[in-house]
């Protein structure tokens, strides 16, 4: 028979940090007695989805009262029997094999003793019919979730020790909020482990504060997590707030985000709730699944904050829906061009241009190929007015990816890009779990934020140079840097040691890609001629004396090519010349010996070469042309052209039928993309390693008075 429940007591105690703490930490003792939860990725939801239910209904108590004395009517975003104080206030309620089907089955015995929808099924077909979006935010959220404990008496347990927290005030909801977070961390731990990494805190409220969204505008993060960039964005607004209206802008019409995946999406909407936005707008569908030339003025926002997942890789029904130069598996190359796509083009009255601050890894900084494309239509469309360069192991313990944030807005095209490397560590060797960055390690970077000068730390490139690079953003701080300025050898060493162990890190994963078990037995039908991916293209054109020309040469050594300049047709000896387009292989017929080939960059497009260049065309949907630079700069062709070489030592050449001659390993299209991922970080953090040794030279005078005092010192 059901049980009535007790009634609510109206002059509950607040609830401490201290109190909340011990209750919480109890919930989760009772839940590692259940045999149907595996660990925090499993118990952290559970307690989430439980308080979410309990602070929904402490929320709806307030407003029921507020409604009564206003003498307005009042709809509950959940009807009675399904309101925490029907089934879970009381604390010798529904319980066992009950409780579980009142929660877990379609229909049951409900509260009240008649049958109906159970727990879940009735929050899941939940509608906004009556205005109230919480009631579509709920229905989400439900649909994303599930109960996996197997003991419904320990599952009442757990309830009743939520059911001693009391959300009644906005300084309980702080204590709560804090808590949360502290909790979110180690969700994050574990989920580290799974593959999510999640923004510092620090370097969230970094971008926050100085990207100042303003109330009055949109804010969106399209790739939101657990909410950290929305309730920092949320808490700067909220400052701002100085009126009934500025109120309800900021309620309804200031916080949008994405989170496609239901366990970030429950905690997200959770984060937002106990920070005080009432209806979050979280979309629970992928960001990057509308396309993208179908994004107009209407869909567009006034501020993007965003750390997009590293190393992700999208299916190819999404990658359509990006322009056919753009398209890529790689997650956060889409997610760029949708942060570039989604800024407002123009701005609103009274407020600046639309800007974004994102997060991006060094190897984006770097990578050739379709992030070159879209670096460039960033630099051309857009300001790029700052890179941070952020220090190594900000990200411990999910990853040790080195991470810069780019600034940018649309306020005009890019003359300059300023760099900021903030130095990393001084006094302790690494970051860790319990010593994380920190916010205070942004300060010299604040107070040079507004009033820029080159220092240690900061430097500027002009656009020309970055042009000059094939738009690699990979600069190097040329006044020294962090390291530099903290003089400190021994702590170089240590860095030059991590990074060693890093690249040695990504040199295995190279190893077990290239090795039989994977390489080989992968490329099936093991080696293949490059005839089988590459076709000669020889279409040539006589130039005319009154145009502008681009050429391009031959980096030897280097193996690659790039652009030399422009020239007049008229100073070009040579009238008849051959068109090159972005991604050719080019061969130089003289130079091949010596590594005198390479793809065509991007503002190589639409280059001329002579006939003392062989053009190909690349097979893309066999052979990626970033995996065959890669084996190109290998220095492996070199030997296999020797035989084929003809002449004396200062004319050696090839034809162009000796090239396509050349065998190689060629596995499936995926594999090629998964090594080109890994030998283009591994690249990174070779030249950063260089960096690094480079600076230990230059401080090599003070090494031994560095150890001398360390000694002394202890």
């Amino acid at each position: 028979m059901p049980r009535k429940p007790k009634e609510m007591k109206s002059d509950v105690k607040p609830t401490t940090t201290q109190s909340l703490g011990s209750l919480l930490k109890s919930a989760r003792d009772i839940m590692r007695k259940d045999k149907g939860l595996n660990g925090d990725l499993d118990r952290l939801p559970l307690l989430t989805w439980i308080m979410f239910l309990k602070f929904l209904d402490d929320l709806e108590i307030q407003r029921e009262e507020e409604a009564k004395l206003a003498g307005k009517a009042f709809r509950p975003a959940i009807d009675a029997p399904y309101r925490w104080r029907d089934w879970a206030a009381n604390l010798q309620g529904v319980t066992g094999d009950e409780l579980l089907a009142f929660i877990n089955q379609d229909e049951a015995v409900l509260p009240s003793g008649k049958r109906g929808p159970g727990l879940f099924a009735y929050l899941r077909q939940l509608t906004s019919s009556n205005g109230d979006n919480r009631r579509d935010v709920i229905a989400t959220v439900f649909r994303g979730v599930d109960n996996r404990m197997k003991s419904g008496y320990l599952l009442r347990d757990v309830i009743n020790k939520v059911a001693g927290i009391h959300f009644t005030s906005s300084e309980e909801l702080h204590t709560l909020g804090a808590l949360y977070e502290s909790m979110l961390r180690e969700m994050r731990d574990a989920a580290g482990d799974s593959g999510e990494f999640y923004t510092p805190r620090a370097v969230v409220r970094f971008m926050v504060e100085v990207t100042d969204p303003r109330l009055g505008e949109t804010v969106l993060d399209p790739a939101a997590g657990t909410g950290g960039f929305l309730v920092e964005s949320f808490n700067h607004l909220s400052k701002q707030v100085k009126t009934v209206a500025d109120r309800k802008r900021l309620q309804q019409a200031s916080i949008l985000g994405c989170e496609p995946k239901p366990l970030p999406y429950l905690l997200c909407q959770m984060n937002l709730l106990l920070h005080g936005l009432d209806a979050p707008q979280i979309d629970p569908g992928n960001s990057l699944r509308f396309k993208l030339s179908e994004i107009g003025e209407k869909d567009r926002v006034d501020a993007i904050l965003t750390n997009p997942p590293f190393g992700g890789e999208e299916e190819k029904g999404i990658q359509g829906n990006f322009p056919q130069d753009g398209q890529t598996a790689e997650t956060a190359l889409l997610f760029m061009q949708l942060v570039m796509r989604k800024l407002r083009r123009q701005a609103k009255n009274g407020f600046g241009p639309s800007r974004a601050a994102v997060v991006v890894s060094d190897g984006f900084l770097s990578t050739k190929g379709v992030a070159s494309r879209i670096k460039e239509r960033l630099c051309k469309e857009f300001n790029l007015h700052t890179i941070v360069r952020l220090p190594r192991g900000v990200f411990v313990p999910y990853t040790p990816i080195a991470t810069n944030i780019l600034f940018f807005d649309q306020s005009a095209k890019t003359e300059k890009i300023w760099y900021y490397e903030v130095p990393g560590p001084t006094d302790r060797q690494t970051y860790s779990k319990t010593k994380p960055f920190r916010y205070e390690e942004f300060s010299e970077c604040l107070k040079w934020w507004h009033s820029r000068k080159e220092n240690v730390f900061a430097w500027q490139v002009p656009i020309d140079d970055v042009i000059a690079r094939d738009y690699d953003l990979d600069v190097l701080n040329p006044n020294g840097g962090a390291t530099i300025a903290s003089k400190d050898p021994a702590t170089l060493i240590d860095t030059i040691n991590r990074t060693s162990n890093v690249i040695a890190t990504h040199s295995n994963r190279i190893t077990k890609l290239f090795s039989p078990d994977s390489f080989v037995a992968l490329s099936k039908e093991g080696l293949k001629p490059l005839s089988e991916f590459i076709t000669l293209r020889k279409q040539f054109s006589v130039i005319a004396d009154e145009s502008i020309y681009k050429l391009i040469t031959v980096q030897l050594h280097a193996r690659g090519i790039s652009l030399r300049g422009e020239k007049p047709g008229s100073d070009i000896k040579t009238k008849k010349q051959q068109f090159v387009r972005t991604g050719d292989f080019v061969v130089a017929e003289i130079d091949a010996k010596m590594g005198g080939y390479g793809i065509v960059p991007l503002e190589g497009d639409g280059a001329i070469v002579s006939s003392h260049y062989f053009v190909y065309e690349i097979d893309e949907t066999r052979l990626d042309p970033r995996f065959f630079e890669w084996w190109l700069r290998s220095g492996i062709p070199e030997k296999l052209i020797q035989p084929y070489v003809k002449g004396s030592t200062n004319y050696a050449a090839i034809r162009q039928h000796h090239f396509p001659l050349l065998e190689l390993r060629v596995p499936p299209i995926e594999i090629q993309k998964e090594l080109v991922k890994e030998l283009d970080q591994l690249s990174s953090e070779v030249k950063a390693l260089d960096s690094l040794r480079a600076e230990l030279a230059a401080e090599s005078g003070a090494l031994m008075p560095s150890i001398l005092r360390g000694a002394f010192e202890n």
